[in-house]
């Protein structure tokens, strides 16, 4: 009884599967084990049925003899092995002798109760069971088979009860044949049904296989998205959101597996808003929004709404919010206008660098040879444009330098106190300014993921610019380096200069813009893209140190992995006895946050 008793089974209902995936594979043999256990518990309950109904017959005396309640016994006991101890694993087989366990069981059971049953009970509706067993989980042989059986035992015991024709004997033949043709037809509408059913389930399993396939992909796409996606319902809950939607809103601490609401933080009041009056007015909007993480770090974003269609009577279904980051976009058009600009460096080097080398030497020549101060004063001038054009084509080639190359390794990582103590002696060498710059340095253990090189001319730029603006006077410049939270350095640059006027703050990291004449105005605009390269960030603000207001640039860089993280502070000043500076910052500007020049 613990074999297998349905290997018999698996022709008609695997036909329809063939060549399909073992996991598909898996999941049929799984619905036809279910359908076979349901086929099993329905032959128990049928025969606990008929053994009630022959103790009650034989307990009135209507009618049967009274082995026929052994004879339930044995069936009863029989369904009940093959439900508990049997089970379809081998369905690849073809058609057995195993059958008569369960369809051969069944029908000697049934022909027995309809022959020696008395008393006016017809059990012949009963044989539909196995007819249907034999034509749903099996093929259609063994389905016409048993038909054919069940057919020939009727038309048999009608010719047994039979001792002449007449008249009543006809009817019975008659009777049988109809009731064997109906199982026939039975056989095959069941047969054909459960096949047609089968070849759906497998459509049904292969489409959810493509289905589950492509969700993958599109769940890949969305993943490796440089846009911002965010799926929102008229609540303003976040249902979902892509990794670069979460750093937008949140950076690194946006909160794995957690719905949150657009309208719960001041910082995302305008996406909160422009998800609102999408709703209302039911169809698509943008907008440029800022949302600001900390009092360092703001993101400028362009937004884009989209509404799904509306299911279930509802007004509208879920809003697809598209965020897209201002500065990727500005920094895409600044790399080609720098690519464009690359290929002109050349040309203009040697069109520009050699003509003006012979210029200045002619004018040194010339120069030595005249004496009288008018013509000095004029071989000067000629110098000090000479130097002024010299210092413009060197900034056009410095800005074609910056561009980032593919393929670049890790960039060194750098001491940034000792780099910074160095750099700032040799621009004090370099501008005789002994009193005017103080270097207060706070971050003895920081290190910093920077080319030597582009830190050098990124300090030097920042150094030379608060020369140009500061009143000249003792400390009137400082270079501080400080801890910035827990993984990043604040390298900074104060003067006590003048407010910088609303027009300069519009285009201050602009290329080519600059408040005097003499100046090529690519300055600060090197220094923000020697920042970005390496994943840090400047920016400006008016702020007060030693109760003086001054212009400060700082520079937000990571520390290295490599370096310690408990700075021991460590302060070197020109000249000696300053006091460690503290900078108060009513607020700041970062380059992304510049508003555009009206066009």
């Amino acid at each position: 009884m613990a074999r297998d008793v349905t290997s018999q089974f698996a022709p008609s209902w695997f036909s329809a599967f063939e060549g399909n995936s073992a996991h598909n594979r898996e999941k049929r043999q799984h619905a036809f084990f279910r359908l076979w256990r349901a086929f099993m518990r329905a032959r128990v309950f049928i025969a606990v049925v008929l053994l009630a109904l022959q103790v009650f017959v034989v307990v009135t005396g209507s009618g049967g003899p009274d082995w026929l309640i052994l004879v339930c016994a044995v069936h009863l006991s029989a369904t009940l092995a093959v439900l508990i101890w049997s089970h379809p694993t081998e369905l690849g087989k073809p058609f057995q002798f195993q059958w008569l366990l369960t369809i051969g069981v069944d029908l000697l059971a049934f022909a027995l109760l309809q022959h020696f049953q008395q008393g006016g009970i017809n059990y012949t509706p009963l044989f539909a069971l196995p007819v249907l067993l034999a034509a749903i989980l099996g093929s259609l042989t063994l389905a016409l088979a048993t038909a054919a059986s069940i057919t020939l035992y009727m038309l048999g015991e009608a010719a047994l009860s039979a001792t002449v024709l007449s008249e009543v004997s006809t009817s019975r033949f008659l009777q049988s044949g109809l009731t064997g043709t109906g199982f026939f037809l039975v056989a095959v509408l069941a047969n054909q049904l459960a096949l047609r059913l089968a070849r759906e389930e497998a459509l049904a399993l292969s489409s959810q296989a493509a289905a589950r396939t492509q969700a993958q992909v599109n769940e890949l796409v969305i993943e490796s998205l440089s846009e911002g996606v965010l799926v929102v319902d008229p609540h303003s809950v976040v249902r979902n959101a892509n990794p670069a939607a979460q750093f937008m809103l949140m950076g690194e601490d946006y909160p794995r597996g957690a719905k949150l609401l657009l309208s719960a933080r001041p910082a995302w009041e305008g996406l909160a808003n422009l998800v609102s009056e999408t709703f209302a007015v039911g169809h698509p909007m943008e907008s440029e929004v800022r949302i600001d993480l900390d009092e360092l770090t703001t993101h400028r974003l362009f937004a884009r709404t989209r509404l799904t269609s509306a299911q279930g009577g509802r007004r509208a279904g879920l809003c697809v919010l598209f965020l897209e980051d201002l500065r990727e976009v500005e920094a895409q058009v600044r790399t080609e206008k720098l690519a464009s600009m690359g290929r002109m460096s050349a040309a203009v080097a040697h069109e520009i660098r050699n003509p003006l080398s012979a210029i200045t030497q002619a004018n040194a020549l010339l120069d030595e040879e005249v004496q009288e101060p008018g013509q000095k004063r004029l071989t000067r001038m000629i110098e000090q444009n000479a130097q002024r054009l010299s210092r413009i084509v060197d900034d056009i080639l410095n800005v074609a330098r910056v561009q980032p190359t593919r393929g670049d390794g890790a960039p060194p990582v750098l001491p940034l106190d000792h780099t910074v103590r160095q750099i700032t002696h040799e621009w004090i060498r370099q501008n005789q300014a002994q009193r005017v710059l103080g270097v207060h340095t706070h971050a003895a253990t920081a290190h910093v993921g920077f080319d030597p090189e582009h830190l050098r001319r990124l300090l030097i730029n920042l150094l030379d610019n608060a020369l140009h603006h500061a009143s000249r006077t003792a400390s009137s410049i400082r270079v501080i380096t400080q801890p910035s939270g827990n993984d990043r350095i604040r390298l900074s640059v104060w003067s006590d200069g003048a407010p910088l006027e609303a027009g300069v703050l519009r285009h201050l990291f602009e290329p080519f813009f600059s408040s005097e004449s003499r100046s090529s105005g690519l300055g600060l605009y090197i220094c923000r893209e020697l920042c970005e390269r390496y994943g840090a960030q400047i920016a400006y603000q008016r702020s007060r140190l030693d109760q003086r207001e001054g212009n400060e640039f700082y520079v937000l860089m990571a520390s290295s992995a490599n370096a310690p993280r408990q700075p021991v502070q460590q302060s070197l000043s020109y000249p000696p006895g300053d006091s460690i500076p503290s900078l108060t910052r009513p607020g700041s500007l970062l380059p992304g946050d510049l508003p555009r020049s009206p066009r």
